[in-house]
């Protein structure tokens, strides 16, 4: 049986192999980003972009089993390393899950997600998938609106985070600063 994720693919696929091999270790570590960019980094923070009830992109409404016009809390924000933005972060909740156990994603602030999802022993996460985007991608437009600069494509991850059977889905975009961390 093919998982929610799967299903609404568009686009992602799982295999890291199929990523350049300067990406490949950022996009398939299965550990928290958060984590790893902080033992990379001298200085680590969270600029929140933008955070609400709005209406999520076609395909994150698909897995999260949300009807086309309904509404979801989005969260996005930009991961910084030494002042330089290294990732555009998006996740997704329903708006129904908020008062259940993903409550505290409304309150993060300049808090970082992967924080709380690795510290819960009770988080579970999905399979990674990967792809390629640019400006025709509707993430790709959420960043440039973040004020990243789209001078081209870039790549993406994605994952379901699932609490008490409710999804969560973390989308990272990779910005090429990325690549300079910890050299």
């Amino acid at each position: 049986m093919r998982s929610k994720l799967e299903t609404a693919a568009q686009g992602w696929f799982t295999h890291p192999f199929l990523v350049p091999r300067e990406f490949r270790a950022w996009l398939a570590d299965q550990g928290s980003l958060t984590y790893r960019l902080r033992q990379r980094c001298g200085t680590f923070s969270v600029r929140p972009v933008r955070a609400g009830f709005l209406r999520p992109n076609r395909d994150e409404s698909a897995i999260l089993q949300l009807r086309a016009d309904e509404l979801a809390y989005v969260r996005e924000v930009v991961l910084n390393c030494d002042g330089r933005a290294v990732v555009f972060a998006h996740s997704v909740v329903a708006a129904d899950s908020l008062r259940g156990p993903w409550a505290a994603v409304a309150r993060l602030g300049t808090r970082p997600l992967g924080e709380a999802l690795f510290s819960d022993p009770c988080v579970e996460r999905g399979n990674l998938q990967c792809r390629r985007i640019d400006m025709r991608h509707a993430l790709a437009r959420q960043a440039a609106c973040a004020g990243i600069a789209m001078a081209g494509s870039l790549w993406a991850r994605r994952s379901l985070f699932t609490l008490k059977e409710r999804p969560l889905m973390v989308t990272e975009v990779f910005l090429p600063a990325v690549l300079a961390i910890g050299k």
